[in-house]
């Protein structure tokens, strides 16, 4: 059996074998109708992780409403997954269980998917992406439990190398635009369920 290893410049794209942002917008308007019912996704088997949940920002007035609540609970959940994964990416641990902290569903079975095919094929990582992302959409209203996020994430100091230490190839890393689900769970924690990555450069 055959795994395909990524290469540095479309790192996490292959997961969804999106070609282009234009699939990744249609990918996410789909979710977002699908998720505006207020469900909450099946709870992922409970994990330890290592990594902690970005902090909130200093200065800043503390979120009142139940829809700021869940924007703030959201974006750090959505930052902890590639937090995570970058960790996860430095020994290509696809076993790692604090993945399934930030991450549960299609978005947790992708990243480990991309860890085994580097575990396999004797790749690790250095460094982790840049992220900013912008909440674009919060529902149902009143109870929130699903929010939208379009981030701009800059990979270009995250990268592979093989075992020994060398670069994996030239191609550089770029930024690439990624639309996200992210949705309370029923142990009372955000985690990303799904998520689509545009081509390099496409924000």
């Amino acid at each position: 059996m055959e795994v395909r290893a990524r290469t540095s410049g479309q790192r996490r794209r292959a997961r969804l074998g999106v070609t282009g942002v234009s699939v990744v917008v249609a990918v996410v308007t789909v979710l977002a109708a699908c998720g505006s019912d207020g469900g909450s996704t099946p709870d992922p088997t409970p994990s330890r992780g290592a990594v902690s949940s970005p902090a909130p920002t200093a200065g800043l007035p503390a979120p009142t409403s139940p829809a700021d609540i869940a924007r703030r609970d959201a974006v750090a959940a959505y930052v902890g997954m590639w937090k995570a994964d970058a960790q996860a990416s430095h020994t290509s641990d696809w076993q790692a269980p604090y993945l399934s902290r930030y991450a549960s569903g299609d978005a947790l079975q992708f990243l480990t998917r991309d860890l085994y095919a580097d575990h396999y094929n004797g790749l690790v990582s250095k460094g982790e992406p840049i992220n900013h992302p912008r909440v674009t959409s919060v529902s149902p209203e009143g109870k929130s439990t699903s929010v939208m996020i379009d981030d701009c994430a800059d990979t270009r100091n995250w990268l592979q190398y093989r075992t020994d230490g060398s670069l994996l190839d030239n191609t550089p890393g770029a930024p690439h635009r990624i639309l996200a689900e992210v949705r309370l769970h029923t142990d009372g924690l955000w985690r990303v369920t799904r998520f689509g990555i545009g081509d390099p450069g496409s924000c």
